[in-house]
């Protein structure tokens, strides 16, 4: 079973509500660790400690990441990704997602394993998003 890091930044709570699925996921997976992280406490040095990570961000601006939290972690990070079990997910409220397609190509450039496809939520999650999330973390616990 996998040690776990489930990373997000959340304005609303929807990105949130997310993490939290992804995190129960991985639990009932039997996932050996799971840790929810705000995106402000998680760095490069932590990253030996997990064998996957689940990162989270809505679309923000113009459908980017966060930019004065999310953005610079996870470009401190990205580069060293090699190895890692890799998963995103976010919402969104305009435009179409493309945000999420961006960054799934970005983590696709990376040496991570992006072992499920990117989750892009519209607005507040539903049950049929909650349940992928769900799926994503079960998948990161194996």
């Amino acid at each position: 079973m996998s040690k776990l890091a489930v990373v997000y930044w959340t304005g609303t709570g929807n990105t949130e509500t997310m993490a939290n699925a992804v995190v129960e996921g991985a639990k009932e997976a039997g996932a050996e660790k799971v840790d929810l992280i705000f995106s402000d406490d998680f760095t490069v040095e932590k990253l030996d400690d997990y064998d996957a990570i689940a990162f989270g961000c809505p679309a923000m601006g113009n459908e980017e990441l966060e930019e004065s939290s999310f953005e610079p972690m996870f470009a401190s990070v990205e580069g060293n990704l090699g190895g890692k079990n890799i998963g995103i997910f976010g919402s969104y409220e305009w435009n179409d997602g493309q945000w999420m397609r961006d960054w799934e190509e970005r983590v696709k450039n990376t040496a991570g394993n992006l072992v499920y496809p990117a989750l892009p939520a519209y607005d507040n999650p539903d049950a049929e998003a909650l349940e992928k999330c769900k799926e994503l973390g079960a998948v990161l616990a194996k």
